[in-house]
């Protein structure tokens, strides 16, 4: 079992910084960047999580592992035990000596308290704890993890009560440059008690109707379909045309939600196709056809795309996966670079084939696929192609 020592945390992840000058003109630059170090940070955590995994096997390893670089991440002084407080003593009622994981401190104020769990036990399933130490805490904002997940909660329903459900939701293995921004007021360079109140019932809220949305577009409720369907339906909804009009409403919606996503892939495609054709006359390896209006890029394209995508995330950030599409071929590039090609998927036939590079070849290796399913088995020789670039 691998041991993972505090000195390690500490030289893993800290970064040197140079002071500059405070400009109102720099304002936003200065915010943009420090957004841009805290999501390098956060996905230099997520390639640890991946590598360390199967060797943490407690809770405690989980919290010195994945949840401390998570908090110093955050820009708090792990070290420092009057600013991350360990082990935290909370009498709770008659219960005395009941300890909360970590209770982070600032102005010697506590604002931030967190549950920690073992990474493989769900992170929505243990709040009835955190409610406890919640309510005899000083601190706005509780946060249940387990070292992967980290559920924020406040108490916007009735004050100095834990809200049943989290406001904000930010996951290591599934990093959003949205979440990254919310999170960024946390740290301890931003942090605004007023700030974070003002917009956490916005997130809450758009959050659920989020949710409530894609329970929608997944199973149509009646009153969707009725909403829907008596706006140009005049004759009346019996069962049997309920259970109809059900499943073409939930076609419509995710043929909608694939073609705007299409749309927008295939607008970004067109802008790189034009960038390339203006600055870049070196040929490379992908062959591009310039007559862009005929791409068409399918629903099962971009299913390839996410899997591949997913996979890649294991070595790389998502940030330097780029989609490329074509009229003969889907390409998937290296840092958007024509020139480090990691695969391709030829669906345009009634055969359709995957063609991978991991040999290090401008010329790759075209492989029949029966199903989408088996882009996961080509897990080792995607890996192997991201290591010959």
């Amino acid at each position: 079992m691998h041991i993972v020592k505090t000195s390690e945390l500490f030289n893993w992840f800290t970064v040197s910084s140079k002071k500059t000058p405070s400009r109102p003109d720099s304002f936003d630059t200065n915010k943009t960047k420090h957004i841009m170090d805290l999501k390098l940070k956060l996905e230099q955590l997520h390639q640890r999580v991946v590598g360390l995994k199967d060797h943490i096997n407690t809770e405690e390893a989980t919290k010195n592992a994945f949840v401390l670089p998570f908090i110093q991440i955050l820009g708090y002084d792990i070290f420092n035990p009057t600013e991350v407080v360990p082990e935290h003593i909370c009498d709770i009622g008659t219960k005395k000596g009941e300890k909360v994981d970590y209770v982070i401190r600032k102005n010697d104020e506590p604002i931030l308290i967190f549950e920690c769990k073992h990474w493989k036990e769900n992170a929505d399933a243990h709040n009835s704890q955190l409610h406890r130490y919640y309510h005899v805490s000083k601190a706005r904002f509780g946060v249940l993890t387990n070292g992967t997940v980290y559920n924020f909660y406040t108490d916007l329903e009735k004050p100095n009560i834990m809200d049943e459900k989290p406001f904000f939701t930010i996951d290591i293995e599934d990093l959003k440059d949205s979440s990254i921004k919310i999170l960024e007021s946390f740290t301890k360079n931003q942090y605004s008690l007023e700030t974070i109140l003002d917009s956490a019932e916005a997130l809450k809220y758009i959050k659920a109707i989020r949710k409530e949305f894609e329970k929608e577009i997944e199973s149509p409720s009646d009153e969707l379909v009725k909403l829907l369907v008596n706006r140009f339906f005049e004759k009346p909804l019996t069962a049997n045309r309920m259970v109809v009009f059900k499943e073409y409403t939930k076609k419509a919606l995710t043929i909608s939600i694939n073609e705007s996503i299409s749309d927008r892939l295939k607008s970004a495609l067109n802008i790189n196709e034009k960038i390339e054709k203006r600055d870049d006359t070196t040929a490379g390896p992908i062959n591009e056809n310039p007559d862009v209006d005929k791409i068409i890029t399918t629903e099962e394209e971009l299913e390839a795309f996410q899997i591949v995508k997913a996979i890649l995330r294991e070595k790389i950030p998502s940030t330097r996966i780029a989609p490329r599409d074509t009229q003969s071929y889907f390409g998937v590039l290296l840092d958007d670079n024509n020139r480090k090609p990691i695969c391709r998927f030829h669906f345009n036939t009634a055969k359709k084939y995957l063609e991978t590079f991991h040999n290090g070849k401008d010329a790759g290796e075209k492989t029949q696929l029966h199903s989408l399913d088996e882009l996961y088995g080509y897990r080792q020789q995607l890996h192997q192609t991201l290591e010959n670039y």
